[in-house]
């Protein structure tokens, strides 16, 4: 029997780096949400005691590499029995965009997993599992809208009021490990408000939506990113910022009607209108 699992992508309302760990990795501040574009992800138990995976996107990885073969080598390690398994993704979520679509498959693969082996694990232990894989896989297990710290461990649910957005991803993409290394290179103080900015989520868009914030913007300080936020606003959004590392730009929107306008008047190849879950 084969299970078919939506693998919904993020944005992040706000994205800071606090600080370096002694591991090397970076402490954040982020508040992610969950929008209304996803991969599907379909999962065939083989018996083969194989990991396979098909992608219809051929930049994708199908080994080791995947984040999707790394959870399903991992959910088989922590339940303690090996089954074969035939992963098919079709990849809707850009790639190299900040919208965690490499770890958003990974954790459909998990939550699928274990619906299909009997839900033998909690939601806890599964964030557990994918937080050793990828730091947005918790986010992507748990869903919604999310305040998250450290390295992406997710802190709290949040109360979000509804909005939709416009995603422009450019035909460029940014190097996440790079984008790290300047922040190391020229570390900024972590931004003043954060805690406003999450209470204030519950309030209507128009309340919160201008007070976007991603330090990365400061870092990279890329003309072509500024110029799309400033055609997001010209043509209507309430507020604008780049997602995750880049290098998509989302602005909020009270409606889906408002955002559809919005991206036809914007001369990007790669755009889309979509609702904020």
């Amino acid at each position: 029997m084969s299970l078919r699992v939506k693998a919904y992508a993020k944005i992040n309302l706000w994205l800071d780096i606090t600080g370096r760990l002694p591991n090397g990795y970076h402490s954040l501040n982020t508040v992610m949400r969950q929008i209304d574009l996803y991969d599907t992800v379909t999962l065939t138990p083989t018996g083969s005691g194989e990991i396979e995976i098909i992608c219809d996107n051929p930049a994708i990885p199908t080994d080791r590499r995947n984040i999707a073969y790394k959870a399903a080598e991992a959910f088989f390690g922590a339940v303690g029995f090996t089954h074969g398994i035939k992963l098919e993704i079709e990849k809707k979520i850009p790639v190299e965009a900040g919208m965690g679509g490499s770890s958003t498959d990974g954790a459909g693969v998990l939550t699928g997993l274990n619906q299909l082996f009997g839900n033998s694990l909690t939601v806890e232990k599964l964030c557990e599992i994918g937080g050793k894989i990828g730091a947005d896989v918790p986010f992507g297990i748990v869903g919604g809208t999310a305040e998250c710290e450290g390295i992406g461990e997710v802190k709290r649910k949040l109360c979000c009021s509804d909005f939709a957005i416009a995603v422009i991803k450019p035909d460029f993409s940014c190097n996440t490990a790079a984008a790290y290394k300047s922040w190391d290179e020229s570390p900024i103080e972590a931004k003043a408000g954060f805690s406003r900015f999450c209470e204030n989520l519950s309030k209507e868009p128009k309340l919160w939506a201008g007070s976007l914030y991603n330090v990365f913007e400061e870092l990279q300080k890329n003309p072509e990113i500024d110029r799309i936020k400033a055609q997001l606003l010209e043509s209507g959004a309430l507020g604008a910022a780049m997602t995750g590392s880049g290098s998509a730009v989302f602005g909020v929107f009270q409606s889906l009607s408002e955002a559809q306008t919005a991206i036809k008047n914007i001369p990007y190849g790669c755009k889309f209108a979509v609702n904020a879950l």
